[in-house]
């Protein structure tokens, strides 16, 4: 093999395993309450967001939803960035709590944070977002 070859097999072998480590674990309460906050508070993909909610959650997120009926989220939507990092965890066998800190940056606006209080249970072999709540 050639050494161009060999370097470049590498690369996308460091790649692949790169990409795959980034990857969220959705088997954990963790893995899906994340996936959960970056589309509803990140990515603002509420119908998204809604694929990891059940009960209250799912509630929120549907009178989310038909309240922002007719608003139009895309790319040329200016979105506030999100950033945020876990503060507190507690993980049980059939239930989990997270709690995390937002900080958000709008255009033309003073930055901010929020906290998220993010509750998980296993719905079967599934980690499900069963309630979210905000606070200063």
């Amino acid at each position: 093999m050639k050494k161009s070859s060999i370097s470049l097999t590498l690369s996308l072998c460091l790649l692949a395993l790169f990409l795959g480590a980034c990857r969220r674990d959705l088997g954990t309460a963790q893995g899906v309450v994340e996936e959960f906050v970056d589309q509803h508070y990140v990515h603002i993909n509420l119908q998204k967001a809604r694929e990891y909610a059940v009960g209250l959650a799912l509630e929120k997120i549907n009178e989310e939803i038909r309240l922002t009926s007719g608003q139009t989220i895309d790319a040329a939507t200016r979105k506030p960035r999100v950033h945020y990092r876990l503060l507190e965890k507690k993980n049980g066998e059939q239930r989990a709590s997270f709690i995390y800190e937002g900080t958000i940056q709008a255009e033309d606006a003073p930055e901010f944070s929020r906290r998220w209080l993010i509750l998980a249970r296993k719905e079967g072999d599934q980690w499900r977002v069963a309630n979210f709540t905000e606070y200063d």
